[in-house]
């Protein structure tokens, strides 16, 4: 397993690792810093360096997408890996999230 992190780059959050039940609550504590503390209005949640993820991961994108709208942000989406994908189908959260084509 490899460390999961979440960094922020002005706009730009990039979510990075194994997210799981061990990782969930540093990431969710750490996206909810940055996403309060970026000035921008309009976020990006890059997932291209998710590895692995279970239902935590989807989680993780609903708590980031509820402290946006908290914030009076929009957050996208962007690069969410198959996995998670598929989760969100089964799920039947694919309809609510904010993904980038």
């Amino acid at each position: 397993m490899s460390d999961a992190s979440l960094s922020a780059d002005g706009a730009r959050l990039l979510l990075r690792g194994v997210l799981d039940y061990r990782s969930g609550p540093q990431l969710r504590e750490a996206g909810g810093e940055a996403i309060r503390g970026a000035s921008a209005s309009a976020l990006v949640l890059d997932c291209s360096g998710v590895e692995k993820s279970s239902s935590v991961g989807l989680s993780l994108l609903l708590a980031f997408m509820r402290d946006a709208a908290r914030a009076g942000k929009s957050l996208t989406i962007q690069a969410l890996p198959e996995e998670m994908q598929v989760i969100a189908q089964v799920s039947g959260l694919t309809g609510l999230l904010p993904l980038q084509a």
